[in-house]
């Protein structure tokens, strides 16, 4: 995979308040739901990059997690209003990989994570090229052209 273009980033903020569910007997947000903050927080920037998530599954395309990992620093707690900021870190010819930073109420730096997702064909018939319309949702900025993301 090659590196996302320096020269017009782009970053887009998922904004959650955590629910009462979200909660583990230890007070915190269990481990897991963080990776459905990252899942959201995703969605969000392929839709700002000008593709939602369900034009991307009616042009017979889907996204599955391959490999994500998660650096915890602090914790987020019941009520907590937390935001996620998602970046490119790069794309390849069948998969990208998103940067995640979140952050709580008091704007500090709760966990972060890099999470690689596989373009897959609707049909079941499995991985499949990155194909345009995902490519043109990761440009650094696509309000304002730019490069699309090298291909690697």
């Amino acid at each position: 995979m090659s590196e996302a273009p320096d020269a017009q980033p782009r970053t887009t903020t998922y904004r959650h308040r955590v629910r009462y569910l979200e909660v583990d007997q230890q007070g915190v947000v269990f481990n897991m739901w963080y990776l459905g903050y990252f899942d959201e927080a995703m969605a969000d920037f392929l839709a700002e990059g000008g593709l939602p998530y369900p034009d991307m599954l009616a042009s017979g395309h889907d996204v599955q997690l391959v490999h994500t990992e998660i650096d915890w620093r602090s914790s987020l707690r019941w009520a907590d209003d937390a935001w996620v900021e998602v970046s490119l870190a790069s794309v390849g010819a069948t998969s990208f990989s998103l940067r995640f930073a979140v952050h709580g109420g008091d704007d500090s730096l709760v966990a972060s994570g890099l999470t690689v997702y596989v373009v897959v064909a609707t049909d079941g018939s499995g991985k499949r090229p990155v194909p345009p319309n995902i490519r043109g949702a990761l440009r650094p900025d696509p309000n304002r052209g730019g490069p699309e993301p090298d291909q690697g």
